[in-house]
Parts: C-alpha cells; structure tokens; sequence
C-alpha cells in the first residue's frame, strides 16, 4: 500500500502460526529418521528447559498438550506480542521468557494453545540433530522440496521482496503495524514465506515427501500485520495458502472460499 507496489507469488509475508506446521514437519522427519523419540523427557534433548518435576514430551509439546504457557495475553499491550528485542539465538532467546513460568496443567491432560511450547521443540530439534534450528529447518525441510524463499523474520536484515506490514486503527483507518521483533519465537511464529513456497510445502505434504504418513490438519496465524491460513484437502489431492499482510482480516474465510472453488471447477488456468 504505502510504496504502491502490488502483491506477487514472490512476496514475503509473515507466516505468524503457519510457521508451527513447518516446525512439527522438521521434527517428524528426525522421528522417522530415529533420531527423535517423541514420548522421552523432552530435557532429554533440550536440557536448557528446566526440570518441572513432570516428564514433558515432544509429542505433548507438538499437540499443545504440554501445560507451556502460550503469551500472557493476546493483547498488543502485552511485552511478549510486541516484543522489540533482537535474539541471535532465537532458541535459547526465546526459552528465557517463559522456562521458568509453572505449567498450567499436567502434561497430557489439558489443551493450552502455545507458541512458547513451540520454541521448546525447536530446542528439542537441536539436541536431536546436532544443529543449529534455523540451519536444520533450511537444509532439510526448505531446500530439499525448493522452498529457497522462505527465511527468518529478521527486522533488521534487509530482505529483499518482503511487504511492509499494516493494521487497522481504533477509527479502521489502516496503519503501520506496531514494531515487531519475532526473533524470540521463530518456531512458532518468526518464519517469512511467499505464495511459492507455501505452495510447495503443500505438494510436498500431498506427496507424502515430507513426511511418510501425515495427519493434515487446518492451520492459521496471525500476528501484527499478518493473517495467512493453509487448507490441505488429501482426498482430492488440493490445497490452498492464504497469506495478508494485514493483522484481523479473514484468512480463515478466504480461504475456505477459494478450497470451495477449486474442489467445485479445478484449479484455474495461468494461460492467457
């Protein structure tokens, strides 16, 4: 909007949520590969989380079933939604808001949303695969399947492609979106990507390329100035990304529109 440059199927959007999929893709393929027990202690390969004298496991932690706390609020007034530090490492950086906050439940027992639980499983992909988890993430989830565009959200990088991210204000006139910094949650919420790439990801999970067996479920974000939503029908072989770069508008919605449409007519034409 503000540089008056349209949208393409290049054009890097904060996934918000949708970076949450990727991370449990990277941890399953080290579950298949037998490098990633997904019922041991998850301090078994994240020993920097602290013991909280129940055994929490990676399983738990992808199916948010873990008593990890997600923010205290969803709020913008909250420290952890707008959050403005820089962490180079974006694992232990971001294990430092929350590592020592009591559970909220028995594991096991109670659903609780968290994308903190998130940066948990990520720190279990670097003990599990001896590397770095951006590094893990690039080199065996993107590159393998040419999703060569999807990067960090690093605000202070210069990235070339990606949107400026915009917000409605009390009055519904569009806005700047507040400063964010999702350097602290890359797992959970940090992940850039475009049209392409997500939809690669998709064909990759359709082709059971990614993973041997998946269990395909809906999956949105949102975070300041993005709404994205990811559709996979696995019946009919279809699927659709949905990525905004403008917070509260309906991805979800959208979405579902354009699922309807393509298991109603196929998928559209590109030829002129």
């Amino acid at each position: 909007m503000e540089n008056a440059v349209p949208a393409t199927a290049q054009t890097l959007f904060r996934l918000g949520s949708l970076s949450k999929p990727l991370t449990a893709i990277g941890a399953m393929e080290l579950w298949e590969a037998g490098k990633l027990d997904l019922n041991a202690p998850v301090r078994k390969y994240c020993p920097t989380f602290p013991d909280k004298g129940v055994v929490i496991t990676t399983r738990e932690l992808l199916g948010h079933l873990s008593g990890v706390r997600h923010y205290h609020s969803e709020s913008i007034e909250d420290p952890e939604v707008s959050n403005i530090a820089h962490f180079d490492d974006p694992i232990q950086g971001g294990l430092r808001f929350f590592k020592n906050d009591p559970l909220l439940s028995k594991p096991g027992t109670q659903f609780h949303y968290s994308t903190q639980g998130y940066t948990v499983v990520g720190c279990a992909i670097e003990g599990a695969s001896k590397q770095k988890y951006v590094d893990y993430m690039r080199q065996n989830v993107f590159l393998p399947n040419g999703m060569t565009q999807t990067v960090v959200d690093d605000r202070y990088a210069i990235i070339p492609g990606r949107t400026q991210f915009y917000q409605k204000d009390k009055s519904g006139k569009v806005v700047n979106a507040e400063f964010l910094d999702s350097s602290y949650k890359i797992p959970g919420g940090g992940w850039l990507s475009n049209a392409e790439d997500m939809a690669r990801f998709e064909v990759a999970l359709l082709a059971n390329r990614l993973v041997k067996q998946s269990t395909l479920d809906l999956n949105s974000g949102g975070q300041q100035g993005t709404s994205t939503n990811l559709l996979i029908a696995p019946e009919s072989k279809s699927a659709v990304v949905v990525l905004i770069n403008m917070e509260n508008v309906s991805a979800d919605r959208l979405s579902k529109q354009l699922l309807q449409i393509v298991l109603q007519n196929g998928i559209p034409s590109t030829q002129q």
